[in-house]
């Protein structure tokens, strides 16, 4: 009688639990059992394990052979524990005699030939397998993946047989450098492209220095969607911790892309995009566009044409920086912590204000058209900035240099600095206790902000979204305290405060 322990982890949204593989060899009929609350693909592997071990050359006991995956309560699925049974075989029954597997961890899906293959949601893994400072032992096809994390020892093999040999010989691989030099930053838009728009291009900045939720609207053609690919490009880099939640969201999701690691994430689904897509789900839990736009933006082109039940599951993650995503057995987290910027028409025929053409819709259907976005929704976006019509003068001239996004980013890292350096989160993360030490008004701005609120009946929402903008307003002008100047700039983009987003 036979037993061994072998580590694994199992894949929870972003999180890789602990899984404790325990193997016991006992007489009786030949059997293979494996307990623990397998799924379908994790009782399948009996049969993987089995022809991968004949096929490496290994003896496969003709014994009782139990495995237990602990924690029972805990659901696993996916081929991602194939390695660490295999392992687990081979060593309740002395074929890996004289290893110490305590500082180990396996994952990976193995062949019947006993190839070994990727699996998907390692990075995961690999931050929580540092963390209990042992060492990672998984396919080739995953090696790139795992060594983007920093100070993880990395073991390598292309089969079971060279994982036994490395296993022997205290092999470590050297991934070297992991993160791409070569990136596409420069793919991204320029804002030097965007003529005229001073208030748009101007919003953009302030929205960018507060990562603050941005809502453009105007007529069709105006260049409302162009100044949103443009973001990113004025956005400072990820840092390197930031780098890394935003890429283990990817891939969990399996849609990492090493050459834009430090790239922040730009998502723009389509408006038929469901509800599940957008927020995340499925019958094995995937991260939606919320949560794949993590430390980035979410970009929502034709906002009223999206499902109404859809954007109301928006509001949430807006403020809580995350996605519960709830099943019968479990609960799964994903963080959501991102800038959303969206834009509209004015009305469903897109011209209501133009100064050329007529808008053809009735009150009744303008009505109906903007009705499709709930206050509560509206109250989340922090700046409403009217994108106007640009005359041909402007758009052809050749000769108007606009600034680009070198020069707007600039201003942009400084601001950001600035706001790190003083309360240690950008403007838009600010708490309500850090709003009244790093917004404090005086008298006269208090008394005027109060008049304001009565005005325009803004919620409590809205009046601190109006002390975040203008504490940014105030941090890319270089000041210390806000002015009067700076809570009129902020006033100036919640247009749709003063004209009411249902007038």
């Amino acid at each position: 009688m036979s037993v061994s322990t072998v580590y694994t982890r199992a894949q929870l949204g972003v999180s890789a639990p602990l899984v404790t593989v325990e193997t016991h060899i006992s007489n009786g009929l030949p059997s293979l059992s494996i307990v623990g609350m397998p799924e379908a693909s994790v009782r399948e592997s009996r049969e993987r394990v089995r022809s991968a071990l004949l096929n490496a050359g290994f003896e496969f006991p003709a014994r009782r052979v139990t495995i237990n995956l602990a924690p029972a309560d805990l659901p696993k699925q996916g081929g991602r524990y194939d390695l660490a049974i295999a392992v687990g075989i081979l060593s309740a029954t002395g074929q890996l005699d004289g290893i110490s597997l305590d500082n180990y961890e396996f994952i990976g899906e193995l062949a019947l030939t006993g190839s070994l293959r990727a699996v998907s949601g390692v990075l995961p893994t690999a931050v929580a397998c540092r963390a209990s400072e042992r060492k990672l032992c998984l396919s080739a096809g995953n090696i790139l993946e795992a060594g983007l994390v920093e100070g993880l020892t990395v073991v390598d093999a292309d089969n079971i047989l060279q994982v036994c040999d490395r296993l022997h010989s205290g092999y470590v691989s050297e991934p070297g450098s992991l993160v791409e030099e070569e990136n596409k930053c420069s793919e991204i838009p320029d804002m030097v492209d965007i003529r005229g728009q001073r208030l748009a291009r101007r919003a953009m900045e302030v929205a960018a220095a507060g990562g603050l939720n941005l809502l453009l609207y105007g007529p069709p053609g105006t260049g409302k969607s162009m100044l949103a690919s443009r973001l990113t490009g004025i956005l400072p880099p990820l840092s390197n911790t930031e780098a890394l939640e935003a890429a283990s969201v990817y891939s969990v999701a399996g849609q990492l892309d090493r050459t834009r690691y430090y790239e922040r994430p730009y998502r723009a689904p389509h408006h038929s995009a469901s509800a599940v897509a957008l927020i995340g789900g499925g019958s094995s839990p995937l991260p939606g566009e919320v949560s794949k736009a993590h430390h980035g933006v979410l970009f929502l082109d034709e906002l009223p044409e999206f499902d109404r039940r859809a954007l109301e599951m928006l509001r949430e993650p807006i403020e809580s920086g995350h996605v519960n995503i709830s099943r019968a057995n479990r609960t799964i987290t994903f963080p959501a912590v991102f800038q959303l910027m969206a834009a509209m028409n004015p009305c469903p025929c897109g011209y209501l204000g133009h100064p050329k053409i007529a808008c053809r819709d009735t009150p009744q259907q303008i009505y109906q058209y903007r009705r499709k976005l709930s206050g509560p929704l509206l109250d989340r976006f922090d700046m409403h900035v009217e994108v106007g019509y640009q005359s041909g003068s402007v758009l052809l001239d050749t000769e108007l240099l606009e600034e680009s996004s070198a020069h707007i980013k600039a201003r942009v890292v400084s601001a950001r600095d600035l706001q790190i350096s003083r309360q240690g989160v950008v403007n838009s993360l600010l708490s309500v206790k850090q709003l009244g030490e790093y917004c404090a008004l005086d008298a006269r701005l208090q008394s005027w902000l109060e008049n304001t609120m009565e005005q325009l009946s803004l919620s409590a929402r809205g009046v601190h979204r109006v002390l975040r903008l203008a504490r940014t307003v105030a941090d890319l002008a270089g000041d210390q305290d806000i002015e009067m100047t700076h809570l009129g700039e902020a006033m100036a983009y919640r247009s749709l405060d003063k004209v009411g987003v249902n007038a």
